[in-house]
């Protein structure tokens, strides 16, 4: 697909030479934009905190360090597993705080004994933060470490008092010239 004037036209990237000297180099950036939820606002009560939830991820930087993946493993449960070489399990530190969910991640220093000469050094072992938001009623159920990946479940338990219920609908039945109404 051809550039122009530095831009992908189908995915509307903007594009500049990463280096200065190198052309067929290029570092492409998506266009940042806000989300105009007002048609929504027309047809739902009470969801303002998740409107501006979105608002607030479509303008939060994507990281991709460390890598992770999100499952879905049953119809309320769900795993988030982070790829974390390197770690042990108090180098790393898991919040879960309302509908927020923050992984922190960090080696300690290396000192003159412990440190050490690598001709190449290929695995990442930098300090980390990865936020998630949940959904409401979405808790951390638990979390482990197991070749080098870390584990969190998270399971959405739905309290009694929230769950769906029937409505009893009730009046009284008034005649009004020979006519009943409800």
């Amino acid at each position: 697909m051809p550039l122009l004037n530095g831009q992908i036209p189908s995915l509307n990237l903007r594009c500049s030479p990463a280096n200065a000297g190198d052309r067929d180099t290029r570092e492409c950036r998506l266009p940042t934009w806000g989300a105009d939820f007002s048609p929504f606002y027309r047809s739902t009560v009470g969801f303002d905190r998740v409107f501006n939830r979105l608002d607030a991820l479509v303008g939060q930087e994507q990281k991709t360090y460390p890598p992770y993946n999100i499952e879905k493993t049953g119809a309320d449960t769900y795993r988030i597993s982070i790829a974390v070489a390197g770690f042990a399990d108090g180098d790393i530190a898991i919040e879960s705080k309302e509908n927020n969910l923050v992984v922190k991640g960090a080696k300690p220093a290396e000192t003159e004994a412990t440190q050490r000469e690598f001709l190449h050094r290929g695995i990442a072992e930098r300090a980390f933060e990865l936020r998630f938001q949940l959904a409401d009623y979405v808790e951390v159920a638990g979390a482990n470490l197991e070749n080098g990946l870390l584990h969190i479940e998270l399971k959405r338990e739905i309290p009694e008092s929230k769950k769906a219920r029937q409505i009893p609908i009730s009046g009284t039945t008034r005649t009004i010239e020979d006519k009943t109404v409800n």
